[in-house]
């Protein structure tokens, strides 16, 4: 894995800021190590207005600016943000298809047809509608065809995220990636996301970032690990 990874160029394609870190900082952080290629996508960053009193109004520009802060710790190549405006965000599932699929397949600054990315990591499909509908999106855009007009995606994986734990069906990993050498940049990257920090017990805490890397470790013997959903696997 290790060797694939060295020459692996990676594409990322996460709803919103912080979804990177929570669901593959660790395997970001490995690939940047080992010498491959990691470009992040993500589609939406607005301003919002939080349900819950911890973070009350988070302007855009601050997530903008703490994503900024995260890809420098696990030194990403490139990024993007597709949708800044107010809004698209959290309202992902009103955008036609259509178009997010165009986004992610031509159209936007690390679109699969410019970057030619041999995997791919999606966000796993949930009760969040931006998650599903990005999940979608990704998933058509990585569709097989002739390799003589577009090169094939080789990988395809979905990752894990603490809130998949209040699912409608569990998530069952095929694919764990050790982590246990990155875990401390995944977490120093997340702790960037400031904004959405949230305090112990709760399941988007560092704390529990952290718990859930040693539980996902501890299902195949290692010290932490980050899983995965594969979806396509051609090597």
């Amino acid at each position: 894995m290790d060797a694939l990874l060295a020459k692996s160029r990676l594409l990322v394609i996460a709803p919103h800021p912080d979804d990177e870190t929570f669901g593959c900082g660790g395997l970001i952080a490995k690939t940047v190590s080992l010498g491959g290629h990691v470009f992040v996508m993500v589609v939406s960053a607005g301003d919002l207005t939080h349900y819950d009193e911890v973070h009350r109004d988070v302007k855009g520009s601050t997530r903008q600016e703490e994503l900024a802060a995260s890809l420098t710790v696990l030194g990403v190549q490139d990024y993007c943000i597709l949708y800044t405006d107010t809004h698209s965000h959290m309202r992902l599932d009103a955008i036609p298809r259509r178009d997010l699929v165009a986004e992610i397949e031509r159209e936007s600054p690390l679109a699969i047809d410019r970057i030619h990315p041999d995997i791919v990591v999606l966000p796993a499909i949930s009760y969040n509608q931006d998650h599903e509908a990005v999940f979608k999106a990704g998933f058509t855009a990585c569709r097989p065809g002739l390799p003589s007009v577009r090169p094939v995606v080789k990988g395809v994986l979905s990752c894990d995220a603490p809130q998949l734990a209040w699912n409608w069906e569990p998530f069952h990993p095929n694919v764990y990636v050790d982590i246990s050498a990155h875990l401390e940049t995944k977490l120093k990257a997340h702790a960037c996301h400031k904004s959405q920090l949230r305090p112990a017990p709760h399941h988007g805490s560092l704390e529990n970032l952290k718990r859930l890397a040693r539980l996902r470790g501890a299902e195949v013997s290692l010290e932490a690990a980050e899983a995965f959903y594969c979806h396509r696997w051609i090597f």
